[in-house]
């Protein structure tokens, strides 16, 4: 098969061309009759138009924002109802509870789920001569993900190269913080859950302050499960966005990242897998083929080049050579 090109399956990943003359974020699969794009943003109606819109979760960078404005989007009722409070707008498209199975264009789509976010998704079909193909979206736990033959995956902590790229989280860190009575700059969707989730884990059981957008989130995804939630606690513990930790009083915060510009001390504390994550990831699946399509850096094509170096039949989506408009 040519790099980039059609599988012995039938499986031909595509890129759009948009009105700029340049590519549309990520790609569409296209296999039988079918067409389901990734994480991309919505074509306009003079364009080729997808059978769904697949959203893995609500992340920026997963492109959500303009995908929910249309019907055919598909996601779950959590990244569904994320993307409505990010954005302040009804989400348009079919929902589902992550594990079931929902079938689109005669298409049953199973579902998997990645721990990246509350409500994140990896997505699982057949084409009609049995090929299993495999879309995970952002992945921080693989354990749930089936065998396949053809992966569509991430690469976010990819670089085989880069000492950054091997990490493991600091519980220890958060939890000596959580004695201490730190407050914790998390961003707003995603790691703020889950900063109150190890929180009530670790056996925190008062208010937590949080500012809005953490607030709103997190009552809405976790309800119940979270807790007592109250606006930024002047005494207490906070969990807020990293441009609000100067609203919160005292001196004991942490950013909670794995970034290293921060002018607060940091925790490591990722909702990603790590380089050597994303390789127990791809023995747990054992596919026949890869590609590599997010994110958009280089990321994505390093690690297709080491696994083409391991021997893995891997491209990613510089190589692709197939485009609708």
């Amino acid at each position: 098969m040519q790099e980039g090109g059609k599988s012995k399956g039938g499986i031909e990943p595509v890129r759009r061309i948009n009105s700029r003359g340049s590519c549309a974020p990520h790609l569409a699969i296209r296999f039988d009759s079918h067409l389901f794009s990734i994480d991309t943003s919505r074509a306009p109606k003079a364009c080729t138009q997808p059978d769904a819109y697949l959203i893995t979760h609500a992340h920026s960078d997963h492109y959500g924002k303009s995908a929910m404005n249309s019907p055919r989007a598909v996601a779950s009722v959590q990244t569904a109802r994320a993307l409505e409070i990010r954005y302040g707008r009804e989400y348009m498209g079919r929902t589902f509870e992550v594990g079931e199975s929902i079938m689109v264009d005669e298409v049953r789509i199973n579902t998997h789920p990645t721990g990246h976010t509350i409500g994140s998704s990896a997505f699982s079909w057949q084409t009609e001569t049995g090929e299993r193909v495999l879309v995970t979206g952002d992945v921080k736990d693989y354990h749930h993900l089936p065998r396949c033959d053809y992966l569509v995956t991430e690469a976010n902590y990819g670089d085989p190269y880069d000492p950054s790229c091997i990490f493991e989280d600091d519980l220890a860190g958060f939890y000596e913080a959580l004695e201490e009575g730190a407050s914790f700059g998390a961003y707003a969707f995603g790691k703020a859950q889950r900063a109150v989730a190890l929180m009530r884990a670790m056996g925190y059981k008062d208010e937590i302050g949080m500012d809005e957008k953490c607030l709103a989130l997190t009552q809405e995804l976790m309800k119940e499960v979270a807790g007592p939630l109250t606006p930024i606690n002047g005494s207490g513990f906070n969990v807020v966005t990293p441009w609000s930790l100067y609203q919160v009083p005292g001196r004991n915060k942490y950013f909670l990242t794995g970034r290293r510009d921060s002018h607060y001390p940091t925790i490591q504390l990722s909702d990603h897998l790590d380089f050597r994550g994303l390789m127990r990831m791809i023995e747990h699946i054992s596919p026949r083929k890869l590609l590599v399509y997010h994110p958009a850096s280089e990321r994505a094509s390093l690690l297709a080049h080491y696994l083409q170096q391991c021997g893995m039949d891997t491209t990613c989506l510089d190589l692709i050579e197939e485009y609708v408009r």
